[in-house]
């Protein structure tokens, strides 16, 4: 068995040690408060309304849930998470009055008006792609579609938004959160997140669709499609035909005949690899792609069957959103540097230039901090959280103080 094997295996160990007490000492001793402010604050030392009219919510004692918690200011909030050592923070919308006066307000005075556009990207919507994990289980073969995730989402909205104040967050065992905390971003409406979420969106229809991307000829040339095609094939080879062998078995293979647009072709690949199923996803792969250009050539016509080899490399690497995450203003999220009640790790921050250096399988657990803690004499020594500490205060100074900002979107037509 491989180290990798044994820390996937190992993943959920160090979860008793996860406890009120334990909890409490996090918030008391780890917990970056000061920076967490100044974040929520968006990079001024005295408290706007950005955060005394955000909401917060606390899960505590196992299951009891805390909505609209607000505070005058970070202490404020210091005091009350070490009080009460929630095992998970949310955070949520920036409303019209103070989310803690929420029941004393008279209908319709108390509503969300901003928040981070924010994109919650999970390792379970690739189950019926990825064939080496399931449900909340990770590994280093299945990981790599969280980098191609990060690196497809991160570029489209920088550079066909234009947003630059981008933050990217473990989430502490499956899958990456992405804060958008650009003013232009957080004044956005439903509709407008909609539209920035359908623009993402290009994996489309449930398990029983067997072809998810389709393109028109003219969406294909969109700038968008096309970085992103490229973004893809560069992990392609080794993310889905070496580590996921995705055409090994019948089974397998199956699944991806099935969105060929071609029943001639579909069978004599099926007929030709089940006679020598043993060889490798690579191998399959180039036969499919050579059978179908030559078929495609023969047609003239098959725009479906001359893009097939980029349209099914996109629907099974790019990028699955929970878009019901992104698309509500009011939607909470898990708030970076919680502590994941699964896994005992820490939810941090991930930098652009760490996509493809990230080991989900590094990042400190509760129990682990707990013990550099107990074996250091010097209250101040770093930890294993120190580094992705300086990555959220390298991101923080990145932030602008709030100005009137109209939002605004570039067209979202493919």
């Amino acid at each position: 068995m491989s180290d990798r094997e044994d820390e996937k295996m190992a993943v959920d160990d160090g979860t008793d040690e996860i406890s009120t007490i334990t909890l409490g000492q996090y918030y008391q001793r780890l917990f970056p408060f000061t920076d967490y402010f100044q974040w929520l604050n968006y990079n001024t030392d005295a408290a706007t309304r950005e955060f005394t009219h955000r909401e917060f919510s606390f899960t505590i004692n196992d299951g009891v849930y805390l909505r609209y918690q607000s505070f005058k200011d970070g202490a404020e909030l210091q005091r009350e998470v070490v009080r009460l050592a929630p095992s998970k923070i949310d955070i949520g919308a920036v409303f019209t009055a103070a989310p803690k006066h929420a029941k004393s307000l008279q209908p319709g005075v108390f509503k969300p008006v901003s928040k981070e556009l924010v994109f919650d990207i999970d390792m379970t919507d690739y189950d019926e792609v990825r064939t080496c994990c399931s449900g909340g289980d990770i590994c280093d073969k299945c990981w790599p579609f969280m980098t191609v995730a990060m690196h497809v989402v991160d570029q489209a909205l920088r550079e066909d938004f234009g947003f630059t104040q981008i933050m990217w967050a473990y989430s502490g065992r499956r899958g990456v959160h992405c804060w958008v905390c650009d003013e232009r971003a957080r004044q956005l409406d439903d509709p407008g997140r909609r539209a920035v979420a359908g623009y993402l969106g290009m994996v489309r229809g449930g398990a029983e669709q067997s072809k998810k991307v389709s393109l028109s000829q003219r969406s294909g040339k969109h700038p968008h499609v096309i970085r992103s095609a490229k973004i893809v094939e560069d992990y392609f080879e080794d993310l889905l035909l070496v580590g996921q062998e995705i055409l090994l078995t019948p089974e397998r293979w199956t699944k991806v005949l099935a969105a060929l647009p071609d029943e001639e072709v579909r069978k004599q690949l099926d007929a030709k690899w089940s006679k020598n199923p043993n060889r490798s996803s690579v191998d399959k792969w180039s036969e499919m792609v050579d059978a179908v250009d030559r078929r495609a050539g023969k047609r003239n016509t098959a725009y479906g069957l001359a893009t097939f080899e980029r349209d099914m490399m996109l629907q099974l690497a790019y990028p699955r959103l929970d878009e019901n995450v992104t698309t509500h203003l009011n939607h909470l999220l898990k708030s970076p540097f919680c502590i994941h009640p699964k896994t005992g790790r820490v939810c941090t921050p991930i930098a652009p230039d760490q996509f493809d250096t990230f080991d989900p399988f590094s990042v400190p657990s509760l129990g682990q901090l707990l013990r550099e803690l107990n074996a250091s004499q010097d209250a101040t020594a770093p930890t294993s959280l120190t580094p992705h500490v300086d990555a959220f205060k390298k991101f923080i100074s990145t932030l602008r103080p709030p100005q009137d900002v109209k939002p605004t979107l570039p067209s979202l037509e493919f």
